[in-house]
């Protein structure tokens, strides 16, 4: 497939989004940390050690960028990777966290729209989020703004540590139109 041009930079907000340096990985294990700690919007393990961290997030996705804020501060981070093997490879998958202190800015929708310049520059037909959690309103009306619909809900997929058993949604979005 022929390459396409460079993704956005997210520079409307403030930050710069780049391919993650092995560099980076200092600022982003914490951001990290922090959010798989939190177990409100991942499905990490909140015990999971930096070692796993660093496989589940930089070794095994197909690529892993951050994005930086003027002062070349780490404020976010996102995958993206193959939805499914073989047949399905077709359709990625991405996940994001923005660090707490820089949510409300923007950070996650410059990712975000990234992300979907990215996937079509890598080929991708399609993105797919397998597992939105309810209670993570705020994400879910960021992914209904940049276009995703929800295709399914999935009853109590997420163990929640304050709310229990909650729903999933499952998002998609085509990138060949």
């Amino acid at each position: 497939m022929p390459a396409r041009s460079a993704p956005p930079s997210g520079s409307d907000t403030g930050c710069t989004i780049r391919a993650f340096a092995p560099a980076d990985w200092e600022a982003v294990w914490p951001v990290l940390r922090n959010e798989f700690r939190s177990g409100e919007s991942h499905p990490h393990d909140p015990a999971i050690g930096i070692d796993e961290a660093h496989r589940a997030w930089i070794e095994a996705p197909q690529a892993t960028f951050v994005a930086e804020d003027r002062g070349g501060v780490i404020v976010g981070t996102y995958l993206i990777k193959p939805n499914q093997p073989g047949l399905g490879a077709h359709v990625c998958n991405c996940g994001y966290i923005v660090a707490p202190e820089a949510r409300g800015r923007g950070i996650g929708r410059a990712m975000c729209a990234h992300s979907l310049a990215e996937a079509r520059r890598l080929g991708y037909r399609a993105m797919q989020y397998n597992l939105v959690v309810a209670t993570n309103t705020g994400a879910k009306a960021l992914w209904d703004r940049m276009g995703f619909s929800t295709v399914g809900r999935l009853p109590g997929a997420f163990r929640h540590p304050r709310h229990g058993f909650v729903d999933a949604f499952v998002m998609f979005r085509d990138l060949t139109e």
